[in-house]
């Protein structure tokens, strides 16, 4: 919707417009968007770790969230929008959500992981009488899979917002943003007692500074700062223990596994601005051009529980390896795969007519009183793009939000969250970068770049990185017996064997 509101004027064809500033610019300016909530993660995660929790640093974002999409709504008022007062609206409105969704994505990973409290294996009698051993692990990796399916039915709504917009304007989709927004801070408020929230620690990023500071000051060796070297090479007594500073090696090789998937955002980014003027360009029969990506939250509705229920089941049953790390790689080559279709999607549309590599406004296309016509191909040769996407986000995505938690420190998971975010500015950055080439005929070489970029980035990643696996385990098991856990037992716990 965002895209549309930026890039064409009002009035001017068959897709709805407000502000008229062409695709180049309103590529970048989402870029530039995102660049920012991207970077706003990492002062947020330093607040909720140090000061305030991830409780707090929730309700602050979603408040902010809530303000953000006022201001949208109240400057694209019919009777109050003209040039000016949308611009000052987009850019404040954009600065505000900027605030509220980077906060949100810094705490609410880690958040999620808190609200289940069982930190050790347990063991459990079914109806049956059997006993069974319930996984933490695999639990956690269950939860962080229900909660992106949940996020992908609320996404569903980009349907309703984006028929608000083509019948109604852009006003009316921007109450559906307020609404929902809105309901969000009040569930946090009226449930916030149930919820576990852990207190802040701020003495644990000053250690964590200092065993960065020691470690550094070794030639970058992590086990300088354990208190046995420390003690025997410089006289020194540090106050903490061989574990933090091994959980502390843990985190930066989470924000190692991170710092890949920088071209990995760069082609998610794509969804909410290239693609859908991809989908401008091609006969919508009816079909808002920014509608048709809610295909990519149905899939994952769809795909979430197969990936879930069949497929990681039947190669656990098989014994094939398919750990994080692997799956991960495997995100890599179908987010390539995506990105060769999509390439192959924008050649179609070059090769059809009437305006060919110059869609919508060669001379051909212009009609006196209607909108241009689009080049003759059907929107709907774009529906492959949003159900691969969906696979690679559920590799991806869902696997990284579950290493992330479950391989950082205790008391910074916040602030180990908020490097992904980072990875997901940078990807920003370089869409900014490449905003020249965001444009008929280029653009074509930008999907085509994508798709070689990361089908490189999966075999480089597994490579540099896939070593991780064999260690998965036994950091997990390390983490397993945090601070004792509790006996506490939810819906969903997955079982990982059982006990006679």
């Amino acid at each position: 919707m965002a895209e549309n509101y930026i890039q064409n004027a009002p009035g001017d064809g068959a897709v709805p417009g407000a502000l008229g500033l062409g695709q180049s610019r309103a590529t970048m300016i989402f870029n530039a968007f995102y660049l920012f909530y991207y970077l706003v993660p990492i002062p947020f995660a330093l607040v909720s770790d140090a000061w305030l929790g991830r409780y707090a640093v929730l309700c602050i974002s979603l408040s902010l969230y809530f303000c953000g999409t006022l201001v949208q709504f109240i400057t694209s008022l019919p009777s109050l929008f003209h040039y000016e007062s949308g611009l000052a609206g987009l850019a404040l409105s954009m600065i505000l959500i900027g605030l509220g969704v980077g906060g949100t994505k810094a705490a609410i990973t880690p958040f999620i992981g808190d609200q289940y409290p069982v930190k050790s294996p347990q063991v459990k009698t079914l109806q049956t009488g059997e006993r069974v051993i319930i996984d933490r692990t695999l639990t956690l990796q269950y939860v962080y899979n229900v909660y992106y399916w949940i996020t992908n039915v609320a996404a569903l709504s980009i349907l309703a917002s984006t028929y608000l917009e083509k019948e109604r304007g852009f006003w009316a989709a921007n109450v559906l943003a307020l609404c929902s927004s809105w309901i969000g801070v009040a569930l946090l408020a009226i449930f916030g007692k149930e919820l576990e929230r852990y207190p802040a620690q701020g003495g644990v990023l000053l250690k964590a500074g200092k065993v960065l500071a020691y470690a550094i000051h070794d030639k970058f060796k992590i086990d300088a700062a354990r208190p046995r070297y420390q003690l025997e090479k410089h006289n020194r007594v540090v106050p903490w223990t061989d574990r933090f500073v091994t959980e502390i090696q843990s985190g930066l090789r989470a924000c190692q596994v991170m710092a890949w998937f920088v071209l990995f955002h760069l082609g998610i980014n794509q969804m909410t601005n290239n693609l859908v003027s991809q989908a401008g360009e091609m006969q919508l029969t009816g079909f808002p051009n920014d509608g048709i990506q809610v295909l990519n939250p149905i899939a994952c509705v769809l795909l979430g529980p197969v990936i879930q229920k069949l497929l990681y089941p039947t190669l656990a049953r098989y014994q094939i390896p398919f750990g994080p790390l692997m799956r991960m790689t495997m995100a890599f080559f179908t987010m390539s795969a995506t990105f060769a279709y999509a390439a192959g999607v924008q050649k179609m549309i070059y090769n059809s007519g009437p305006c060919y590599e110059a869609p919508l406004v060669c001379p051909a296309a212009q009609r006196v009183g209607q909108p241009a016509l689009p080049n003759k191909i059907k929107v709907w040769v774009q529906t492959p793009i949003y159900v691969i996407l969906a696979v690679s986000e559920i590799f991806g995505f869902v696997t990284l939000s579950e290493y992330s938690y479950s391989k950082a420190p205790k008391d910074m998971r916040t602030v180990v969250q908020s490097m992904r975010q980072l990875s997901a500015g940078i990807g920003s950055a370089i869409g900014i970068a490449l905003g020249p080439v965001s444009r008929d005929p280029k653009v074509l070489w930008m999907d085509v770049g994508l798709a070689v970029s990361l089908g490189l980035s999966g075999p480089l990643f597994w490579a540099v990185m896939g070593h991780l696996e064999k260690d998965n385990e036994d950091l997990d098991t390390m983490f397993l017996n945090d601070d004792g856990g509790r006996a506490a037992h939810t819906e969903g716990e997955v079982i990982s064997g059982t006990k006679n």
